[in-house]
Parts: C-alpha cells; structure tokens; sequence
C-alpha cells in the first residue's frame, strides 16, 4: 500500500475548517439528493412566482365562451375550464397565493411561538403553566374548524386566511421552542452573561435563543409543506381566497362538478399543490440531516 506523506491531510482539513459553520451546512445539504432536488423545485416556483407579479389579472380571469372545455393542447398546455379561461395561466397566477399563504402563516405562527416558547421555557415556573395551558387550549381545537370559524369572523381574503392558518402554528413552535430553550439555558455562556449584567431579555434573544434555532428551523421547511395543504382545503371548502382569484385549492373546488368528463382541470392544480408540498419536506429531510449533531461526528 502506497503511504501517505505526512501532513498530506491537512488542505482536506483546512478547507473543512475554512468553509465554517454555514459553509458545512449546505456542504451537507448538497450531498443530499433529495434536498437538492426540492431546493430544484423550489427555485421553479420561486421563478414561476416572479412571473406571476408581472401577469395582468385579466389573462387569469378572462376567458371566451367559444373555447370552452378545451383539452390540453399546445395552444392551451392544461387546457380551458368551463367559462373559457386558460387553465395554464391560472394556474401560474395561482403560485403567488399558494406560496404566500404558506409563507406568510408560517412566519405568524413563528413569530409568535417563538417569542411564547422562549418566555416559557427561559422563565419556567407559572409563566410556563400559564403558556402551556392557552397552548393547549389551541392546539385541542381542530386546525380545519378552527380556520373556518376565523375566516367566517374576519371574511375571505388572502390576509385573513394568512392568519387562520398561522394561529394554527403557533402551538408548533411554541413547544419546539420551549424544549430547545430547556436544554440550553443553564449552559455556562447563559452563566457567564448573568455574571456580566445582561438583563434577561437580552441574555434570551441574543444568547439564548440564537443558539437554539436549528430545530426550529428545520420545523420551518416541514410546516410549510402541511399549511399549504390546509389552506388548499380551506379555499377549496370555501372559506380561503375569494373567487375569482385563481388558487390552487379554490380552482379545485371550482372543478369538482367536471371530474369525470374534463379531470384535467383538477389534476394540474392538485399536481402543483402536491409538487410544492413534496418539495418543502425534501428540504426540511435536508436540512434536518445537516443539522443532526449526531451526523456531525
């Protein structure tokens, strides 16, 4: 066997060293097939996204009579439905709902929970009752009734359906932020900056909580993925995005009286809801992986 010189390791273990935390996180990230191929898919609906902003709402909503029920073709790729509207571009209008939606719920739901966990699991005591109990409270109701009776309250549209569904986070983050905060917060750095004289804000946002975001963070991914697919149900109950905005789960509610003679017209929209959830939990597998300490060693 061929001997190695010494010190022929050292640029391996430089350059480990050299791309820092971040840098083996998404070293880690792209040795994952499936991670790459959600960030893949992602890119697409961010890029169809971008699209979206500069479509007229009236390419979406406008049709024609004399092209209804139009098969998929290369003049219409998935077809008219049943007012004569180009089920393609609706379909694309549709990402910046469905997108907005699920990102939009999920930072509600963080922002929330993350601030609700940290306070509770930081101070303990009634403070934690008192958290863990409305918690409690909100996550024994079911996310689908719960959603109707806030859009019913408040009304349908985008905003308000944001915040139905994001309520229905909070319960989420708020206990994978309080068992994160448990297991960090009698570390000797949370010791030393009470020695220093940080006040206990400060010593939770800035000491605390920083490094206890990796769970969280992976939570983010895999939450995406379930609140798009509540929303969908919403809208497609009725409660979600106000007709004639084009989303996906409204456009399958829309289409359901034609399943058996045009399936096409509920197959593209529930093949993107389908994709895009598929995609965020390829991700979310990704970044828990990168972020396991156990594979670190």
């Amino acid at each position: 066997m061929k001997k190695l010189k010494p010190g022929a390791s050292r640029p391996v273990l430089h350059r480990r060293n050299k791309r820092g935390q971040l840098g083996e996180i998404w070293h880690r990230i792209k040795k994952n097939k499936g991670a790459v191929i959600g960030l893949i898919i992602l890119a697409i609906l961010v890029l169809l996204l971008i699209v979206s902003l500069f479509m007229p709402f009236k390419l979406a909503t406008g049709g024609s009579g004399k092209i209804r029920f139009t098969a998929p073709s290369w003049q219409y790729p998935f077809g008219t439905d049943n007012q004569g509207r180009n089920v393609f571009y609706r379909v694309i209008y549709g990402t910046r709902y469905s997108l907005a939606i699920g990102l939009g719920s999920v930072a509600f739901g963080l922002v929330i929970g993350t601030v609700a966990g940290s306070y509770a699991g930081y101070y303990g005591g009634k403070v934690d009752d008192i958290i863990l109990r409305c918690s409690d409270v909100l996550a024994s109701i079911p996310g689908m009734l719960l959603g109707m009776v806030i859009v019913t309250v408040l009304g349908t549209s985008v905003r308000n359906l944001i915040i139905a569904v994001g309520v229905q986070c909070v319960p989420q983050f708020l206990r994978i932020t309080r068992a994160s905060i448990l297991t960090i917060k009698d570390n000797e750095f949370v010791e030393a900056a009470k020695a220093i004289g940080f006040s206990d804000n400060r010593i939770l946002f800035t000491q605390v909580l920083p490094n206890g975001l990796s769970p969280v963070i992976v939570l983010i991914s895999t939450t995406l993925g379930t609140v798009i697919i509540l929303a969908a149900s919403l809208s497609y109950l009725g409660f979600g995005v106000p007709v004639p905005h084009p989303e996906w789960g409204a456009m399958i509610s829309s289409s359901r009286d034609f399943i058996r003679t045009q399936p096409y017209l509920i197959t593209f929209p529930g093949l993107f809801i389908m994709i895009t959830v598929l995609a965020f939990n390829l991700v979310g597998d990704g970044l828990r992986d990168a972020l396991d300490p156990k594979l670190k060693r």
